[in-house]
């Protein structure tokens, strides 16, 4: 394909009515083609970390990786000249993609030769174009003046996309389009492409300017606090302090004055006025984890709050107004703390106006690997490392496991590799690759209880008085359903509902029929 032909093919996508992902894949797919090279990358600054958004030709795990500017001098010195740099086979400065071209081969490669290009859009630096190549002298004289002859066409692709984002996130917040207003900031956090977390995100971009409180529901380690950062970005509070309370780390004794602060002499040890969370959240967002933990007593005043607007200091004779929009999570279903009158109801209708429950990441397809990119890049550059990867095996046992911790059970295995694989004697100089044995997935399963079959039947361990009944043969295979149900997903008793297939409010129902206490 000639350069006047590729062009005019990245031209014609700019008209073209796609989905920004598919415009930026094509992008990076046609480079590719064209200069028959084994990778090419394209990263978005942001802050001091350029973030990929489009790649091609390597491994699954890229489009979650971060590369620090300060940790790849390829990169930095790509990103401070204008026009195209090159780095031929004799480069002493380390490629961030060493061992992560994806050759289909089992092997870990190192880049040969690799050019790259700064690009700008409305006079500001954008990102970068990387390319990268096995053979040595892939890029020569003409190669690099083809890029460059590229670069317009290119940063019209991007500065397109860029705009139509920005158009379609101001469409979901139900804001008419401005001309000229810049645009609202972009997360970089929440890693994930999956149908699940596209629709999710798509439901916190809806909400997230409603002014409404919000539920986010969800298992033990799925980033519950993640989404309620964003939340607070996206809303036009977002000017304001976010204020995080865990709530089962309370003190029942100091619960309210934490909450609603305290006058001067309320207490023994109150020596003067004191704000709590609730005025130190004023005109912003107060985020509530684990809600489900607040005493009965504080519930009461939460409520109040929530209904009037109005907090009353501990020891104080006059209440006062606040502007707070209230966040809760919980790892736990509310309705059967209700239900058992461990939670007020009318709270529970007040926190719960929109609830929105985050997905487990056995839920998310391939976001696991994006999500392993993330904490192994993190890792190599905490280790000193020159390339930190997984082994096709090692993918694969990271698809199939359960995750019953969910993505923080994720980073702590993927740290606990890197940290083996070192003291195994990996080089640091050489391309570290981890194997599925170092992540030790099988002792996790068993510890976990999760390497019983999903739907559980022909339950072994079982143990049942002699010449029993009938009765209570299926008594105690139920008994046992609900405790491995329970074990493998971290005491959640929604999900283990789920798991089981049961409404979460009979299983609770047959649990107590059963002996077993919530």
């Amino acid at each position: 394909m000639t350069i006047s032909a590729i062009q005019l093919l990245l031209l014609t996508d700019l008209v073209a009515d796609l989905p920004v992902a598919v415009r930026l894949q094509r992008l990076v797919g046609s480079l590719r083609a064209h200069f028959g090279c084994g990778a090419v990358a394209l990263l978005k600054l942001e802050e001091e970390q350029l973030r990929p958004v489009a790649v091609d030709g390597l491994v699954d795990d890229a489009l979650g990786r971060r590369f620090a500017v300060k940790d790849h001098p390829r990169l930095a010195a790509i990103l401070q000249r204008r026009g195209v740099t090159c780095f031929h086979h004799d480069s002493v400065l380390p490629d961030p993609y060493d061992g992560l071209i994806d050759e289909r081969i089992g092997e870990p490669l190192a880049v040969h030769d690799c050019m790259g290009m700064a690009l700008d859009v409305e006079g500001k630096r954008w990102g970068v174009v990387t390319l990268d190549a096995l053979t040595v002298g892939a890029f020569d004289g003409v190669a690099q003046g083809e890029l460059a002859h590229l670069a317009c066409a290119i940063e019209a692709a991007v500065r397109v996309t860029r705009m139509e984002a920005e158009i379609r996130a101001l469409r979901l917040s139900g804001v008419a389009v401005p001309s000229g207003n810049a645009p609202p900031g972009e997360d970089n956090e929440i890693v994930g492409q999956s149908e699940a977390i596209t629709h999710l995100l798509h439901e916190l971009q809806v909400v997230a300017d409603s002014g409404l409180p919000v539920l986010l529901l969800g298992e033990t380690g799925v980033g519950k606090e993640l989404f309620a950062h964003r939340l607070h970005r996206l809303s036009r509070r977002s000017g304001k302090p976010l204020v995080h309370v865990n709530c089962a780390a309370l003190p029942e004794s100091l619960a309210e004055s934490e909450l609603f602060g305290h006058a001067r002499g309320a207490f023994s040890g109150a020596v003067s006025d004191r704000p709590g969370r609730f005025e130190a959240a004023d005109g912003g967002t107060l985020f509530l984890d684990e809600v489900g933990e607040l005493p009965l007593s504080i519930q009461a005043k939460l409520l109040r709050t929530l209904q009037n607007g109005e907090i009353q200091r501990l020891g104080a004779d006059r209440p006062r107004r606040v502007d707070v929009r209230v966040i809760a999570a919980t790892n736990r279903s509310l309705r059967d703390h209700v239900r058992d009158g461990t939670f007020r109801a009318d709270l529970y209708h007040r926190l719960s106006v929109y609830p929105i429950l985050i997905p487990p990441l056995r839920e998310r397809g391939n976001d696991v690997l994006l999500l392993a990119g993330r904490f192994l890049e993190l890792n190599r550059a905490r280790l000193g490392l020159r390339s930190l990867r997984l082994s096709g095996g090692a993918e694969d046992a990271l698809r199939r496991y359960r995750w019953p911790g969910n993505i923080r059970e994720l980073e702590h295995v993927i740290s606990r590799a890197s940290l083996k694989a070192v003291s195994r004697g990996a080089s640091r100089k050489e391309i570290v690759t981890l194997e599925a044995d170092m992540l030790d997935l099988d002792a996790l399963e068993l510890s976990a209880g999760a390497s019983m079959p999903e739907r559980p039947s022909a339950l072994v361990g079982i143990t049942v008085p002699e010449l029993a009944s009938m009765n209570e043969v299926v008594e105690a295979s139920q008994r046992q359903a609900i405790r491995q149900a329970l074990e493998l997903h971290g005491q959640n008793w929604a999900a283990a509902a789920r798991h089981l297939q049961l409404d979460a409010s009979n299983l609770h129902k047959l649990a107590r029929r059963l002996g077993i206490k919530a």
